[in-house]
């Protein structure tokens, strides 16, 4: 039975719709879904994070004028599509790119600038936390910045009375509760995976670490405390219902979802959560999560292990740099495109440009290049430059040219996954692709397809995201039945019927792939060579 407009104008009097809002590198975006789950209505924001001090963040200014920007436009939207004034909802969940540092004191007030994801400035401390607790810890994880500023001797450490991430931060505001979710929680701190909580022998090593130190609290008294998703994790308060909406329109009271960091929201989107299920979140930075069936037979650094928002272990493989430099390119092109007097419809010419690159060779041509605007750990790197290198022998044409920094975009990932795959023989029977990467139908698909060697699929709601996974988790949280699992609820209510393309590797591919794999290994002696000379 198909939903009319007049169903969806319904439920949203009714309050039967469901929000989900994501802060993503840079756009923040709110998508409205109905009692289907499809989205009936969206809003977004740009926004850029900023290099202070050598250190990158966004201000909480920013922060809030994004969502109050994005939830306006969204209430825009619904007011336009279906003639109704938005004034409560359902359920409500927020997600953010994982993990970073946010400190506060006991009087609520920000320590020190909040730390993205993005810093690469914590490798003391990740090195030391990974051999005591013999479990990696990546550089960007909440614990490994906490370290760090203690090794650094910061003034501020002393005053945390609470930690958290951005998502867990603007929970915080508007519930009142410093509650987090437990995939967002496993980039924090190691979880236990038996308890689904913070793993408490980890605890006290940290805390014996640092006792000498005599802070006046505990690492379990300042983390957020633990949900699992379907959990209740409190409701918009009068403060927070303004901080919001800022029309003053919306009703406090509404129940929020456990808030989870963008790799579970993109686990729930592409409904891979079950077992040898993956996916592929392709955009500003890129990760790979493939859901496990047992433990890995040891620590690796360049594989992080995380969990599903219901607490199964996920072997995720993160790199900071994907598709910023292809993007500039494209932007080049543009611009090329303008000077010549010629109007330019982005979308055309990203679909263009991407097409062109499946008449190149399969190796690029001998082409080379490196995305990196920032350091990417995985093939040590504390700083990035962008590079492009050619032989005078290389095929230097358009298509090879665009083709090669699409591999390039996933390079540093295939360094990683090739551990998983090939070394620890971890078997996947489908990964699912979305974000930015994606979005021209085919291309990117193919190049996934070709660099992991196995089937890559892509949903048509892929270009919802992750502010569709967190509406989805608190769509599970108001609509579940009793002891209905996610697995469950996903499958049935939500991705039933959903059309998907598949696309197997095509072995000319995956060869071409293995050779450009080889010479990017060999040429990382360049981008070296332009970290330390390019100042």
């Amino acid at each position: 039975m198909s939903i009319t407009v007049n169903d969806i104008k319904n439920s949203i009097i009714n309050g039967k719709t469901v929000l989900g809002i994501e802060l993503g590198s840079t756009r923040i975006k709110a998508v409205l879904i109905g009692e289907d789950n499809s989205p009936i209505a969206s809003g977004s924001h740009d926004w850029e994070n900023s290099y202070i001090n050598n250190i990158w963040t966004y201000s909480l200014d920013d922060i809030w004028t994004g969502i109050q920007d994005s939830y306006q436009k969204m209430a825009k939207d619904v007011e336009a599509q279906y003639g109704v004034t938005l004034e409560t909802i359902g359920a409500i969940g927020f997600s953010a790119m994982m993990h970073g540092y946010m400190a506060f004191n006991k009087e609520g007030e920000l320590l020190v600038p909040f730390r993205t994801w993005r810093n690469t400035i914590t490798e003391q401390a990740s090195e030391e936390l990974t051999k005591l607790f013999n479990y990696h810890i990546p550089q960007r994880w909440s614990i490994a910045h906490l370290y760090q500023a203690i090794l650094n001797g910061e003034d501020h450490v002393s005053d945390i009375n609470f930690q958290t991430t951005l998502e867990g931060y603007v929970h915080w505001k508007l519930t009142g509760e410093k509650v987090i979710g437990v995939g967002e929680a496993s980039g924090m701190f190691p979880i236990d995976i038996e308890t689904k909580n913070y793993n408490s022998n980890m605890i006290d090593q940290f805390n014996q670490l640092v006792a000498y130190k005599n802070f006046s609290w505990k690492l379990q008294d300042i983390l957020p405390k633990v949900l699992l998703a379907g959990e209740s994790a409190g409701v918009l308060t009068v403060e927070g219902a303004k901080l919001l909406d800022v029309s003053g329109r919306l009703k406090a009271g509404i129940p929020l979802c456990p808030p989870e960091g963008d790799a579970g929201t993109g686990m729930v989107a592409t409904n891979s959560i079950a077992k040898r299920t993956g996916n592929v979140s392709a955009g500003t930075s890129v990760f790979a999560m493939i859901v496990l069936e047992k433990d890995l037979s040891k620590a690796y650094e360049e594989i992080d292990l995380v969990t599903t928002p219901t607490g199964n272990l996920v072997a995720m493989v993160h790199c900071n740099n994907c598709t910023s430099d292809l993007n500039a390119w494209v932007g080049l092109f543009k611009e090329y495109s303008e000077a010549m007097g010629m109007e330019v419809n982005m979308d055309k010419l990203f679909a263009t440009l991407y097409n062109k690159a499946l008449e190149g060779d399969a190796d690029c041509g001998g082409l080379l290049a490196y995305n990196y605007f920032s350091g990417e750990h995985i093939t040590n790197f504390e700083e990035g430059r962008p590079l492009f290198v050619r032989t005078p022998e290389s095929k230097f044409n358009l298509a090879n040219f665009i083709r090669v920094h699409l591999f390039t975009s996933l390079g540093a990932l295939k360094t990683g996954l090739d551990l998983l795959l090939k070394e620890e023989g971890v078997k996947v029977d489908e990964m699912l692709g979305h974000g930015g990467l994606f979005k021209t139908k085919g291309v990117g698909q193919k190049i996934m397809a070709a660099a992991i060697d196995a089937p890559v699929s892509v949903m048509e709601t892929a270009g919802e995201g992750g502010a569709w996974g967190i509406a989805l988790l608190a769509s599970y949280m108001l609509n579940k039945s009793e002891n209905e699992t996610l697995e469950h609820y996903l499958d049935e209510k939500v991705f039933g019927g959903k059309v998907s393309t598949k696309m197997n590797p095509d072995p000319k591919d995956v060869k071409g792939f293995d050779e450009f794999m080889n010479r990017y290994t060999n040429g990382l002696a360049i981008e070296r060579a332009a970290v330390d000379n390019l100042k």
